[in-house]
């Protein structure tokens, strides 16, 4: 049938049928989608590498190890805000005597440099959990029933005490927006070990995304396909993937079906064109997430016992719960990378604790508390923990001192902070390094973002110092072109 009714001299119509039309349009842009749901053996039979000579492979294929791995997947627990650590897992007990008194030291926040300052004393009490004896704050009760399986790192130091650049070097090393991340790195040395769900997740809080918002899980300067995909803990998991939003731009489903039964099709891809390749299989696993994501989130399937460990028959923790179960159920799926957030948005809707310390901490600590431990247990009770590395922590600290003059809460510290991780190749039971007796700022075996990222590629066999990815010139890595060491002692 005719779109139009326009005729040549010999009398005869010369409008484009619906069918040419839909072909047509876009140059033929739905022809890609359908080379991707047709399958990588229908695609990688008809293209070839950039070179011209060799069979494509999926960038998002299997690698190898470089190294002997201890970790299969990592789950990063990112409290967005910057977490007091002496008011956590960093016991300071000469803090309490000092709280209101005005002491010299040296601080550095978004109030800039200071040399004094009145002390906030703990607001919660310690206490020692488990063989190792370690003292954990009343915030983290369930957590510090675990402490024989975690190393605690409460040395650790940023180059930025601002939220933006922070977040940018713990994500990505780099206070600059346009590099990788970690998960993107994860992705690019090992590939996914699944083909049909992303590589790389991230789970925002309820509240809305941190600051710099997807810089945060960017590929930078790597192909997209190693970025992170956001995913809901409720509702449609993956947004536009439900049938005939596959596509978007007015593309249905029905579109490729009919297309796909009068097989017009175009060749699915150029000979030495990753682009087309890497675009076509971008698609692909879009059509594979469209069946595969809602039924690996789907925690109705888990048992009352299993939801009510991660506290999810509880208001409180039942959001944080939700996306910490969803973690373990990626993990059973072989998903690489995946990032929870802990807060968002702005003030007292992330860990921030600028005016009033008790209030806020009580809030995130009593909404993640459970979800961790039962995260913890979880995955030791199936089995999973020797295989996934569990990371705790902010893009930094809090300093002993209060901010303003009459309020509790504390200004930003990247000078020293703590950190954590469990499972994944992690000697259980130990802390390394410390910070003075106020914790201002780390004084014995100090240690930079960047080690911690070492740490991380390390336990998932991926050399530090020799995975890279050129980009403008340079051999560019995580932990920079001047190398970083993992922290040896929190590896068993």
């Amino acid at each position: 049938m005719s779109l139009d009714n326009s005729k040549d001299p010999a009398g005869q119509f010369c409008g484009r049928t619906r069918r040419e039309f839909l072909w047509e349009a876009g140059a033929g842009f739905t022809s890609l989608a359908l080379g991707g749901l047709l399958g990588q053996n229908f695609f990688a039979g008809q293209s070839l590498a950039a070179d011209g000579l060799h069979s494509y492979a999926s960038p998002l294929a299997p690698n190898p190890a470089m190294i002997a791995a201890k970790a299969k997947s990592v789950i990063f627990l990112f409290m967005y805000g910057g977490p007091s650590h002496v008011d956590t897992f960093d016991y300071k007990p000469k803090l309490y005597p000092l709280d209101g008194q005005n002491i010299e030291v040296k601080t550095f926040g978004r109030g800039g440099h200071r040399k004094t300052g009145r002390v906030v004393g703990p607001k919660w009490n310690f206490k020692p959990y488990g063989e190792c004896g370690k003292y954990v704050s009343d915030l983290f009760p369930n957590v510090g029933s675990m402490v024989d399986d975690i190393s605690f790192i409460h040395s650790m130091t940023a180059d930025s005490p601002l939220h933006g650049s922070a977040m940018l070097m713990m994500n990505s090393g780099k206070v600059f927006s346009g590099a990788p991340c970690l998960g993107s790195w994860a992705n690019y040395g090992l590939g996914s070990l699944n083909e049909n769900l992303p590589g790389f997740v991230v789970m925002l809080d309820k509240t809305g995304g941190p600051i710099s918002g997807a810089k945060n899980w960017s590929s930078g300067y790597m192909p997209a396909q190693y970025q992170g995909t956001v995913l809901r803990s409720e509702g449609v998991p993956i947004l536009d993937l439900e049938p005939g939003q596959l596509l978007g731009g007015g593309v249905q489903r029905s579109v490729l079906d009919h297309l796909r039964a009068e097989n017009e099709i175009h060749a699915a891809a150029r000979v030495g064109n990753p682009d087309l390749a890497a675009r076509i299989a971008n698609y692909e696993l879009a059509y594979q997430m469209q069946s595969s994501a809602p039924e690996a989130v789907d925690i109705d399937a888990e048992d009352e016992e299993t939801k009510s460990l991660y506290g999810i028959d509880r208001g409180k923790t039942a959001d944080f719960g939700r996306k910490c179960l969803m973690a373990r159920r990626l993990v059973e799926r072989g998903v690489r990378f995946i990032q929870i957030y802990s807060g968002g948005n702005h003030d007292d809707n992330n860990w921030d604790a600028h005016g009033d310390l008790k209030f806020n901490h009580d809030k995130h600590a009593g909404a993640t508390d459970l979800p961790i431990a039962g995260l913890l247990k979880d995955l030791k009770r199936r089995g999973l923990l020797d295989e996934t590395l569990v990371i705790w922590g902010g893009e930094f600290g809090r300093q002993p001192t209060a901010e303003y003059a009459h309020l509790t809460g504390r200004d930003h510290n990247s000078y020293g902070f703590t950190m954590w991780m469990a499972g994944g190749g992690v000697k259980g039971g130990t802390s390394i390094g410390s910070t003075d007796e106020l914790g201002a700022e780390a004084v014995d075996k100090p240690l930079h973002v960047k080690n911690l990222h070492a740490t991380v590629l390390q336990l998932m066999g991926l050399d530090p110092n020799r995975l890279s990815f050129f980009h403008a010139g340079l051999e560019e890595k995580l932990v920079g072109v001047e190398g970083a060491q993992p922290i040896w002692d929190a590896i068993a």
